[in-house]
């Protein structure tokens, strides 16, 4: 079975759901939306409300990837978009 696109009205809770307390924890969903809105799937929703429902430590935790997943915790949709979002990881700030 083909994965639906996500509609624009369930994009706009999702968005809203992803805001976060932690500033580090919003880079990373910032930049995700900014590479991956236009073609999210139901499944990638899914498993992006999997991860919201994480304490922002404990989400920050798995972006930085200071932990890994735990196999009974995470399903396979929340898995996939984990890897998105480490792929759009905020570049290092240089002072200057």
């Amino acid at each position: 079975m083909k994965d639906e696109p996500l509609d624009e009205r369930s994009l706009s809770k999702l968005r809203w759901r992803c805001r976060r307390g932690l500033l580090e924890n919003d880079l990373f969903i910032e930049r995700f939306f900014a590479r991956h809105e236009s073609g999210l799937t139901v499944s990638q929703a899914r498993g992006l409300g999997t991860l919201m429902d994480l304490a922002d430590n404990d989400l920050l935790d798995l972006l930085l990837r200071r932990r890994e997943p735990g196999d009974d915790t995470m399903t396979i949709e929340a898995r996939q978009v984990l890897e998105l979002l480490r792929g759009a990881a905020p570049s290092p700030q240089h002072s200057g």
